[in-house]
């Protein structure tokens, strides 16, 4: 049995490395992965007890479609240019938010190496956001 058992790792050593790595990737994010994330119900506490800044990182024409009230259109092709614009947010919690949560994540990236202090990825992106049943508006700011 236990020969068997080395046969196969010696046939099959790749697919054991590669689930090593999958779960080395899995613990990292369950220990560190959600640290500066929020969810919808978090960024509305943010949002009305702190007046969080909202940056939506989507192209102008989804923004356009709807978007949280309030919220600042960059677009995640510019963006790492478009930072020094954002300086005026500086002295409060910024919620950067994209379609599902990925590229709002980068977004966070770059604010954080820039120097913003407290910046949050919305978990989701405006997906969670509506289906927390909470709403988004097409009014421009």
């Amino acid at each position: 049995m236990q020969a068997q058992l080395l046969e196969f790792l010696g046939n099959h050593w790749i697919l054991f490395m590669a689930l090593g790595v999958i779960l080395g990737l899995l613990t990292y994010n369950l220990i560190v992965g959600d640290k500066g994330s929020v969810d919808p119900m978090g960024a509305t506490a943010l949002i009305n007890q702190k007046n969080a800044a909202i940056i939506d990182v989507r192209p102008a024409a989804d923004f356009a479609k709807g978007h949280i009230i309030n919220a600042v259109n960059i677009p995640m092709n510019g963006f790492k240019n478009q930072t020094a614009a954002l300086g005026k947010y500086k002295d409060k919690p910024i919620i950067v938010n994209c379609r599902s949560g990925s590229q709002s994540q980068a977004a966070c990236h770059v604010l954080r190496k820039a120097g913003f202090p407290e910046v949050y990825n919305l978990k989701g992106g405006v997906m969670a956001w509506e289906n927390a049943n909470l709403p988004l508006t097409r009014k421009k700011r």
